[in-house]
Protein backbone atom coordinates (compact mmCIF):
# COMPACT_ATOMS: atom_id res chain seq x y z
CA UNK A 1 0.00 0.00 0.00
CA UNK A 2 1.83 3.48 -0.93
CA UNK A 3 -1.10 5.56 0.94
CA UNK A 4 -0.32 7.22 4.45
CA UNK A 5 -3.47 6.67 6.55
CA UNK A 6 -3.39 8.73 10.15
CA UNK A 7 -4.71 7.89 13.36
CA UNK A 8 -6.71 10.13 15.49
CA UNK A 9 -8.51 10.43 18.80
CA UNK A 10 -11.58 12.51 19.17
CA UNK A 11 -13.50 13.30 22.01
CA UNK A 12 -17.82 13.82 23.05
CA UNK A 13 -17.93 14.89 18.70
CA UNK A 14 -15.52 17.08 19.27
CA UNK A 15 -13.86 18.40 15.60
CA UNK A 16 -10.49 18.96 17.25
CA UNK A 17 -8.61 15.22 17.59
CA UNK A 18 -7.12 15.33 21.37
CA UNK A 19 -3.34 14.31 21.58
CA UNK A 20 -2.60 10.58 21.82
CA UNK A 21 -1.29 8.19 25.27
CA UNK A 22 2.51 9.05 23.44
CA UNK A 23 3.42 6.40 26.50
CA UNK A 24 0.83 3.63 24.96
CA UNK A 25 2.23 4.57 21.76
CA UNK A 26 5.55 3.85 22.62
CA UNK A 27 4.46 0.11 24.68
CA UNK A 28 2.61 -0.95 21.39
CA UNK A 29 5.55 0.01 18.73
CA UNK A 30 7.84 -0.46 21.00
CA UNK A 31 8.43 -4.45 20.69
CA UNK A 32 7.94 -4.21 16.44
CA UNK A 33 11.06 -1.26 16.08
CA UNK A 34 13.62 -2.11 14.41
CA UNK A 35 16.73 0.29 14.07
CA UNK A 36 18.33 2.74 16.82
CA UNK A 37 16.13 2.98 19.84
CA UNK A 38 17.99 5.97 20.39
CA UNK A 39 16.53 7.94 17.38
CA UNK A 40 12.97 6.99 18.78
CA UNK A 41 12.07 9.93 20.68
CA UNK A 42 12.92 13.58 19.06
CA UNK A 43 14.04 16.72 21.21
CA UNK A 44 10.15 18.06 21.10
CA UNK A 45 8.87 14.80 22.52
CA UNK A 46 6.90 13.50 19.16
CA UNK A 47 8.36 10.10 18.10
CA UNK A 48 9.46 8.08 15.54
CA UNK A 49 9.42 4.24 14.69
CA UNK A 50 10.11 2.07 11.99
CA UNK A 51 8.49 -1.34 12.89
CA UNK A 52 8.32 -4.83 11.31
CA UNK A 53 6.04 -7.32 11.89
CA UNK A 54 6.82 -11.01 11.69
CA UNK A 55 5.81 -11.73 8.49
CA UNK A 56 8.74 -8.98 7.25
CA UNK A 57 5.85 -6.20 6.19
CA UNK A 58 6.72 -3.27 7.31
CA UNK A 59 5.35 0.29 7.95
CA UNK A 60 7.13 4.26 9.27
CA UNK A 61 5.02 5.82 12.28
CA UNK A 62 5.34 9.30 13.45
CA UNK A 63 3.29 10.33 16.40
CA UNK A 64 3.09 14.27 17.65
CA UNK A 65 0.56 15.67 19.61
CA UNK A 66 -1.55 15.99 16.45
CA UNK A 67 -1.82 12.63 15.70
CA UNK A 68 0.14 9.81 14.26
CA UNK A 69 1.04 8.69 10.76
CA UNK A 70 1.93 5.84 9.21
CA UNK A 71 3.87 6.05 6.56
CA UNK A 72 3.75 3.21 3.53
CA UNK A 73 2.87 0.57 5.20
CA UNK A 74 3.43 -2.81 3.31
CA UNK A 75 0.82 -5.51 3.09
CA UNK A 76 0.99 -7.83 5.66
CA UNK A 77 0.62 -8.36 9.42
CA UNK A 78 1.88 -4.85 10.29
CA UNK A 79 -1.68 -3.78 9.70
CA UNK A 80 -2.03 -6.29 12.69
CA UNK A 81 0.30 -4.07 15.05
CA UNK A 82 -1.39 -0.41 13.26
CA UNK A 83 -4.88 -1.85 14.41
CA UNK A 84 -4.02 -2.70 18.08
CA UNK A 85 -2.68 0.37 18.05
CA UNK A 86 -5.94 2.15 16.94
CA UNK A 87 -7.70 0.07 19.34
CA UNK A 88 -5.69 0.50 22.47
CA UNK A 89 -5.71 4.32 22.18
CA UNK A 90 -9.55 4.11 21.28
CA UNK A 91 -8.95 6.09 18.44
CA UNK A 92 -9.46 5.87 14.03
CA UNK A 93 -7.77 5.79 11.07
CA UNK A 94 -8.28 8.18 8.25
CA UNK A 95 -8.46 6.62 4.53
CA UNK A 96 -6.19 8.63 2.92
CA UNK A 97 -7.89 7.82 -0.44
CA UNK A 98 -11.28 8.76 0.79
CA UNK A 99 -11.19 10.59 3.87
CA UNK A 100 -13.69 8.83 5.28
CA UNK A 101 -12.90 7.32 9.20
CA UNK A 102 -12.42 3.52 9.68
CA UNK A 103 -12.88 2.82 13.43
CA UNK A 104 -14.76 0.31 15.71
CA UNK A 105 -18.41 0.86 16.85
CA UNK A 106 -17.05 2.50 20.11
CA UNK A 107 -15.20 5.31 18.33
CA UNK A 108 -17.92 5.74 15.72
CA UNK A 109 -20.16 7.75 18.36
CA UNK A 110 -16.94 9.88 19.64
CA UNK A 111 -16.14 11.35 15.96
CA UNK A 112 -17.62 14.81 14.87
CA UNK A 113 -21.28 14.78 13.40
CA UNK A 114 -19.81 15.30 10.29
CA UNK A 115 -17.82 12.08 9.91
CA UNK A 116 -20.29 9.73 11.75
CA UNK A 117 -22.59 8.87 9.25
CA UNK A 118 -19.73 8.25 6.58
CA UNK A 119 -17.09 6.17 8.64
CA UNK A 120 -16.43 2.44 7.96
CA UNK A 121 -17.28 0.71 11.08
CA UNK A 122 -15.04 -3.02 11.59
CA UNK A 123 -13.67 -5.30 14.09
CA UNK A 124 -10.49 -3.51 14.45
CA UNK A 125 -8.41 -6.50 13.51
CA UNK A 126 -4.99 -6.07 10.79
CA UNK A 127 -6.85 -8.14 8.30
CA UNK A 128 -10.16 -5.79 8.15
CA UNK A 129 -8.20 -2.63 8.65
CA UNK A 130 -5.97 -3.88 5.46
CA UNK A 131 -9.35 -4.51 3.71
CA UNK A 132 -11.29 -1.67 4.55
CA UNK A 133 -7.75 0.78 3.94
CA UNK A 134 -7.44 -1.14 0.38
CA UNK A 135 -10.53 -2.09 -0.94
CA UNK A 136 -12.56 0.34 -2.31
CA UNK A 137 -15.38 -0.53 -2.01
CA UNK A 138 -14.99 -2.56 1.38
CA UNK A 139 -17.70 -1.90 3.92
CA UNK A 140 -18.25 -3.74 6.93
CA UNK A 141 -21.73 -4.96 8.53
CA UNK A 142 -23.30 -1.59 10.32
Amino acid sequence: MSSSPSIYAFIDGGDVPVPPDMELVRAVLGPHAVGDPQLTVSEDGSLRFWIRASDGSEAEISADETGILVERPDTGGVFAIVAELVAKLEAVIIDPSTGRAVCRTEERAQLPASMQEEAIVIDMTGNALEAALSGPTYRAPQ
